[in-house]
């Protein structure tokens, strides 16, 4: 996860000072949220699985991730979509 959002965050084109910055920002967010890395492990695993009932999406490219301001906290996903599984477009024809 972490190696997700350090892509995010463009690591590769940055200075290691500005990199310890960018991961101590993630750690405080995780602080401030009060969510361990392993919780957002378990709920990228959940949107998997809900998400994958009605699409085909590539996971190795999927990137969840907090961000805050100083009201909130906000859950991002960038999920890529392969294409909308065929019986779900089917039902909502149905239901029109």
């Amino acid at each position: 996860m972490l190696r997700a959002v350090m892509k995010l965050f463009g690591h590769d084109d940055k200075p290691s000072g500005k990199i310890a910055k960018d991961r101590l920002r993630i750690v405080l967010i995780h602080d401030r949220a009060n969510i361990s890395p392993e919780i957002v492990n378990h709920i990228k695993d959940d949107i998997i699985k809900v998400i994958s009932h009605y699409m085909d999406i590539n996971q190795h490219d999927m990137e969840i991730s907090l961000s805050d301001d100083e009201n909130s906290v906000a859950l991002l996903a960038n999920i890529p979509v392969k294409r909308i599984k065929p019986q779900i477009m089917s039902s909502r024809n149905m239901h029109r």
